[in-house]
């Protein structure tokens, strides 16, 4: 049987520990399993392919394919973890709910969650429907001919079309007229994580600037949950993936307390422990829900440089029932480090340039392919302003060659 969510921790590899299972072992889900390993957790990283970055660095790696239920339910009933946390979308989320129901597992943050927020038809509809928040006009299609017609009866141009399911913007294209709906329909089908032939498309709302919220919900010292906040985070994306982050993002005072409040009734409808990356559009002191994840985000890489505990470190301490603190250490920025090269082995040539840069960090994730546009690092940089950041940690990125080996 699964331990409560109380701080109860013990030793790895010992009939006292703690084991926690994640889903998706990429470069998130590695920085979480070294939070988790930090606190004496015992650790199991699993992904689709072998050697993933989480699996370099946990205690125990397996292979499968987490969207197969026989085979997602039967390495959870041969593992016994305490906890499962779903780091990615593509899971079997029917076999995390049955293993919740029967007392067999806890799940981060919790089943329901999961279900909810892998595709993001299940979560628009919670937003919109259920909670009654502001959202972009949206409709979900079957095929091009629903795509069409939805955008000729009143989504309108210009509109973003996405997968239902996928993650960091893969598949995701804006519209600007007939000409392209083909073209977006197709790059949508084959950018979702499963081929469900299914899109959504979103009216375009013009909005000064999106953010990321992450919000925490933990166990405060005398064991009640609270939601926290952290500093608001600014972001640039092209074709849906971050470019890079920083935090804060400056914003007024009516405007974050309605993202605060938008994002609250999400998690808190989510229920469960942990991180949530709420993502936001702004435009003046108005406020609309554009997407959740109910686990780190990749926007939030910058707090590893900007915040006393990091979106990892936050994560890792609520699952486990210990208290937070989403304290701004500094004004702090990212930029992303892509592989340039197509390959395997890929070397990095200018990594003592970069970290040569004034008050520089760089986070290689050790993946074991190259493609042109896959992200093979992140660098960082603080600094006492928002501008300075930015432009160190992007003048650090630009100094990693990566080439083949």
């Amino acid at each position: 049987m699964p331990r409560s969510d109380s701080a109860i921790l013990g030793t790895p590899l010992s009939r006292a520990a703690v084991r926690v299972m994640l889903l998706g072992a990429g470069e998130l889900g590695k920085e979480v399993l070294i939070a988790l390993q930090r606190l004496g957790v015992e650790t199991i990283a699993v992904d689709r392919y072998a050697n993933a970055p989480g699996q370099q660095v946990a205690h125990h790696a397996r292979t499968i394919a987490m969207d197969d239920p026989a085979q997602l339910r039967a390495l959870i009933e041969v593992e016994k973890p305490d906890i499962v946390v779903p780091e990615i979308e593509a899971i079997a989320t029917p076999v995390l709910e049955q293993l919740e129901a029967a007392g067999a597992v806890r799940v981060i943050p919790t089943a329901r969650a999961a279900r909810l927020t892998m595709d993001r038809e299940g979560i628009r509809r919670l937003a919109a429907e259920a909670l009654g928040l502001p959202t972009s006009p949206y409709q979900f299609c079957d095929s091009l001919a629903e795509l069409r017609n939805a955008i000729d009866g009143g989504i309108g141009y210009p509109c973003i079309v996405k997968p239902v399911m996928s993650s960091s913007g893969k598949g995701q294209s804006k519209i600007d007229g007939p000409a392209d709906v083909k073209k977006a329909w197709d790059h949508a089908i084959a950018g979702g994580r499963v081929n469900h032939g299914r899109i959504i498309v979103e009216g375009f709302i013009d909005f000064d600037y999106e953010i990321t919220l992450l919000t925490v919900r933990a166990r405060n010292a005398s064991g009640e949950i609270e939601t926290r906040f952290c500093a608001p985070i600014g972001h640039v994306q092209d074709a849906g993936d971050c470019v890079e982050s920083w935090q804060p993002h400056a914003m007024s005072s009516r405007a974050l307390a309605r993202a605060q409040e938008v994002a609250k009734k999400v998690a808190d409808d989510l229920g469960g422990l942990g991180v949530f990356g709420v993502e936001l559009f702004v435009k003046g002191d108005e406020v609309w829900f554009s997407e959740v994840s109910p686990r780190p985000h990749d926007t939030g890489m910058v707090t590893m440089i900007s915040q006393w505990q990091s979106e990892f470190e936050l994560h890792a301490r609520a699952i486990l029932g210990l208290p937070v603190s989403t304290q701004l250490k500094s004004p702090g920025a990212s930029a992303v480090v892509y592989g340039g090269v197509e390959g395997k082995a890929l070397a990095f040539d200018g990594v003592a340039e970069a970290l040569a840069v004034p008050n520089s960090d760089l986070r290689l994730f050790g993946k074991p392919e190259s493609f042109v546009k896959r992200r093979m690092g992140v660098a960082l940089a603080f600094a006492e302003d928002v501008e300075t950041a930015r432009r160190n940690a992007k003048l650090a990125a630009g100094k990693v060659k990566p080439r083949q080996a």
